[in-house]
């Protein structure tokens, strides 16, 4: 017998959806959906899997390395706040080993700035900010499916917004 509560911890509550191949695919289809390009600046966490980097880098973009906070091992909003400049188009949160990045935090910086807010939840399914599901808080939300994630499917991965125009048209380049 299924427990379904299990299922529904994972539950967003979330209209829009992209299903694609990986969560590497994942990022790369946001990057090119919100117009990364060259020389543009996107800030992540040094503490990271390397696929939080290179689709930054084949759109020729910058990575940004914020220093990481040492209560979660995420992005410390403070070091983000000194790292943007006019190029910053996207902060990567990177939920890491299940440890929640500080969201209010980084959800203002990023509205203050005009910037993209993208929650990567590869290692937190189901895991909750001040009872906000991951994914959800921020403007874009992209999951793995890989088999040593929490739902897997052997590959795979996810997008998740709020915007039903990008929801479309992350949907045409996958």
């Amino acid at each position: 017998k299924i427990n379904t509560d299990e299922f529904k911890s994972c539950d967003l509550k979330i209209k829009n959806s992209c299903a694609v191949s990986s969560c590497t695919a994942a990022l790369h289809i946001v990057f090119s959906a919100i117009g990364i390009k060259e020389n543009d600046e996107v800030i992540v966490p040094p503490l990271t899997f390397i696929s939080s980097i290179t689709p930054i880098m084949y759109f020729n973009a910058i990575p940004i390395f914020a220093d990481i906070s040492l209560k979660n091992y995420c992005l410390d909003p403070e070091d983000v706040k000194k790292k943007i400049t006019k190029k910053t188009k996207a902060i990567v949160a990177v939920h890491f080993a299940g440890n929640i990045c500080e969201m209010d935090k980084l959800k203002k910086i990023a509205k203050k700035n005009k910037i993209i807010l993208i929650e990567d939840c590869a290692q937190a399914l189901g895991g909750l900010y001040k009872n906000k599901k991951v994914g959800t808080i921020g403007d874009i939300g992209i999951f793995s499916f890989y088999s040593t994630k929490h739902i897997t499917t052997g590959e795979g991965g996810m997008i998740v917004s709020k915007n039903k125009k990008f929801d479309e048209k992350c949907r045409l380049l996958r």
